[in-house]
């Protein structure tokens, strides 16, 4: 796809993956909204890169619809990609899993990411195009000590990945799954303050030019899923 001149929504755009990533593809000159839950920093990370802000807390259900539309507005009526970069992850051992862990994790993760992409993907068949990038995990992959309620909702993420390829190829929407490995970001910080980038592990300039390269491609063409790594994190 040609990003220049494209429109693009980025959830959870106001750090980390999401906010290089918008970045990445305003500099290649994309029109690109950002959500986010912390209207301050959102309204700043907005201001600095040139982005729309727009404020969005995914799990709350009954905004999702609303917030589509108003996407859909102010893209001019028509949206090319869709980053569903919005995620949250707790990691209790079993024995000290709650329901409120489930529950809060699988409703950014997995049931409002659905809900919002469901709206979308309303516009992008009328339009007979677009592109659905979702964010995964090295987790999406092989679990981990801790990882059973983050992990699990990854591979439910996925699953989602996987059936909509199957629905969506005769819609000429392409969806491809970004699984990156250990990030330095404030994902897992409980001050979601974000963390110093360390040598040998990613930080979020590899995972958001992976995106950019993955919706570069030609449109005849799509990445299924591409899996990201430290080359040598030890």
């Amino acid at each position: 796809m040609e990003i220049k001149n494209s429109t693009i929504l980025i959830t959870g755009g106001g750090s980390g993956i999401g906010k290089e990533t918008a970045k990445q593809f305003i500099e290649k000159g994309a029109k690109v909204i950002i959500t986010g839950r912390d209207e301050a920093k959102l309204n700043a990370v907005a201001k600095e890169l040139g982005a729309i802000p727009l404020l969005f807390n995914i799990s709350d259900f009954s905004s999702i619809e609303p917030m589509a539309a108003k996407v859909i507005s102010l893209l001019g009526g028509r949206i090319d990609v869709l980053v569903n970069n919005a995620g949250i992850g707790v990691f209790p051992t079993l024995g000290e899993i709650t329901l409120e862990d489930l529950q809060s994790v699988y409703a950014t993760n997995v049931f409002g990411l659905t809900l919002l992409t469901q709206e979308i993907v309303k516009t992008f068949k009328a339009q007979n195009y677009g592109n659905i990038i979702n964010l995964g995990s090295s987790a999406a992959l092989k679990g981990f000590a801790r990882g059973s309620v983050y992990a699990a909702s990854k591979f439910a993420v996925r699953g989602l990945t996987q059936s909509w390829q199957a629905e969506l190829r005769p819609f000429n929407i392409r969806v491809s799954l970004v699984n990156p490995s250990e990030v330095a970001t404030a994902f897992a910080a409980t001050d979601r303050k974000e963390r110093e980038e360390e040598s040998n592990k990613l930080g979020a300039l590899e995972i958001a030019h992976s995106i950019v390269s993955v919706v570069e491609m030609r449109d005849k063409g799509f990445v299924t899923e591409l899996n990201v790594w430290a080359t040598n994190p030890f």
